[in-house]
């Protein structure tokens, strides 16, 4: 929400919003470390720093807290598409999203593994929302790609394949941290190696599409 529209909402209301917002984050530490199943009320309401009350106010019950986090999530991954317009430089366009995303799993990669141990399981909560929003972004956003292809802005690639590229190289950094960290020994993947995956994935990514890379 805008500065704007932060003023026109009363107190009550701002304070509804930071009780959600608090929870959320307090869900995502347990959710990505227990999964659905393995976490309690009480433990997410201790990660929340609420009284167990206060999550079924709000939520209700564990699922709906769940499939908001999930919301949350998603919406926030569809939202780094933003700059893949049909107007828009293909390699500025591709930049932006996949150091979007690298962002995202450097500062939330809690929220990459609850997302990740969610599909592993089939998607139970998800699945709509799969076959749905994503599907629907990933259609048109590859219908941009394509346009640039046709126009001779970039080599041919199949548009879907490419994003699930993307999403595997980036998500990677959040999800499977412990291994890159061991790999590289370092108690956890930092500022440089995060630097310097993006740097990867934009060299792989945008010369496999035909690009130069910004700045090069």
């Amino acid at each position: 929400m805008t500065q704007a529209g932060n003023a026109q909402i009363g107190p009550r209301a701002r304070q509804r919003q930071a009780r959600i917002a608090q929870i959320l984050a307090g869900a995502e530490r347990v959710f990505a470390e227990a999964g659905f199943e393995g976490a309690s009320m009480s433990e997410l309401a201790a990660a929340a720093g609420l009284p167990k009350a206060n999550l079924h106010y709000y939520f209700g019950t564990k699922e709906a807290l769940y499939t908001t986090l999930l919301d949350s999530i998603l919406a926030l991954w569809l939202s780094a598409t933003d700059s893949i317009r049909p107007e828009a430089e293909p390699a500025e366009a591709l930049t932006a999203y996949i150091r979007a995303k690298m962002r995202w799993s450097r500062e939330r990669p809690q929220a990459s593994r609850v997302f990740a141990n969610e599909v592993l399981h089939g998607a139970p909560y998800l699945r709509s929302h799969l076959a749905g929003p994503l599907r629907a972004l990933v259609r048109e956003k590859s219908t941009v790609l394509e346009g640039w292809i046709a126009a001779g802005r970039m080599a041919p690639v199949d548009p879907p394949h490419l994003f699930f590229s993307i999403w595997a190289m980036t998500q990677t950094y959040a999800d499977f941290g412990a291994q890159i960290g061991a790999v590289l020994d370092l108690p956890e993947p930092d500022a440089d190696c995060f630097a310097r995956g993006t740097d990867t994935i934009l060299q792989l990514v945008l010369r496999g599409c035909g690009l130069e890379p910004p700045g090069r």
